[in-house]
C-alpha cells in the first residue's frame, strides 16, 4: 500500500515536472528592456497556429493557461485596412507618444478613454508584420507598440468595426498594419 502511494506521488511528481518544462519552453525569446519606455521585441506565434484567442478572463478556452493577444489586418468602415483585437476592435495611435524610442504619454483620465493595449503571453497577428511589434514598460506590465507606436482602444467603440476614435482631438489615429497613422475618415 506504501510503494503503491510513492510510485503514484512519483509519478504525479514527474507528469508535474514535464509539463512545467513544457510550459517553460519556447523557440522564441522575449527580450526585456531595462528602462522604462523602452520598446523591446515580443515573442510571437505564427499566425496560422490554432491557438485560440483568450476570453475575457484571458483563458484560451483550451485548457491553456498561456493568454495569447491577437492582432489582425482589418478593412474598417471605409478606413481602408486598419489593425484590430480579435474582437473586431480598431486599435489606435497617439501623435502626442513617441515611435524611436517608444514612449507612451497618455496616462491618468487619459487611459479611462484610450486604453492601453498590454501584451500577453505571446502575440499572433494575421496581415501584421511581426518585425514591428514591440512593447513598451508601462506601470509593470508591457503595452504592445507597433511601428514603434503605443497602442489602444477607444472606449467609444462599443461594437467591432467602429471607429469612433478616428482623428479625436487631431491626435488619435487608427493604426494601420505597417504601424502609420490612418489618414481617412470612415
Amino acid at each position: 500500500m506504501i510503494q503503491q502511494r510513492i510510485v503514484l506521488l512519483s509519478a504525479a511528481g514527474l507528469a508535474s515536472a514535464l509539463l512545467l518544462a513544457a510550459c517553460g519552453s519556447s523557440t522564441e525569446k522575449t527580450s526585456t528592456g531595462t528602462s522604462p519606455g523602452n520598446a523591446v521585441p515580443v515573442a510571437t506565434a505564427a499566425s496560422e497556429s490554432a491557438t485560440p484567442a483568450p476570453t475575457a478572463n484571458g483563458d484560451s478556452g483550451s485548457g491553456n493557461t498561456a493568454a495569447t493577444t491577437m492582432l489582425m489586418a482589418k478593412t474598417v468602415g471605409g478606413m481602408g485596412s486598419v489593425v484590430t483585437d480579435d474582437k473586431g476592435m480598431t486599435l489606435y495611435r497617439y501623435d502626442k507618444d513617441q515611435a524611436n524610442p517608444s514612449k507612451w504619454t497618455c496616462a491618468g483620465e487619459c487611459t479611462k478613454t484610450w486604453i492601453p493595449v498590454i501584451a500577453q503571453d505571446s502575440v499572433q497577428t494575421t496581415g501584421v508584420e511581426k518585425s514591428l511589434l514591440g512593447t513598451v514598460h508601462r506601470d509593470g506590465k508591457k503595452q504592445l507598440t507597433l511601428g514603434g507606436w503605443p497602442l489602444y482602444r477607444y472606449t467609444g467603440d462599443t461594437q467591432a468595426g467602429q471607429t469612433n476614435g478616428q482623428a479625436k482631438d487631431k491626435s488619435w489615429y487608427a493604426v494601420t498594419p505597417s504601424g502609420a497613422k490612418s489618414t481617412m475618415t470612415g
